[in-house]
């Protein structure tokens, strides 16, 4: 992995780590009724997609056990149809997903040092 990998993987970290503060203790229907939360998250998950696309092939196929495309997909779909996305999936991708990914990419910056 180079350097310029490693920068944007602990971005995507700081990102994720930003998403779950701002779902601390919210409940899915808290998250549901609160736009504040919703687009701030929604944004957060748009940022991490981004940081996504940016990282090369080569780090993508050394660390193939992360859905690198999945995400930038999801970046897409929240970017592109705000208004039809499922909020509900918001939630559970990053209640459920986000924590997961957190794992994989600390393990990916503890390697490289």
């Amino acid at each position: 992995m180079n350097n310029r990998d490693y920068q944007i993987i602990v971005k995507i970290l700081k990102e994720i780590i930003i998403a779950l503060e701002i779902m601390e203790n919210v409940s899915q229907s808290d998250f549901l009724i609160d736009e504040k939360i919703k687009r701030a998250v929604s944004m957060t998950l748009i940022n991490i997609g981004e940081l996504v696309k940016n990282i090369s092939d080569e780090t993508k196929k050394a660390y193939g056990n992360i859905p690198w495309r999945e995400i930038s997909g999801l970046r897409d779909i929240v970017a592109h149809k705000y208004q039809t996305l499922k909020m509900e999936d918001v939630y559970t991708t990053t209640i459920d997903d986000l924590p997961h990914l957190k794992l994989w990419l600390s393990e990916i910056i503890k390697e490289y040092k």
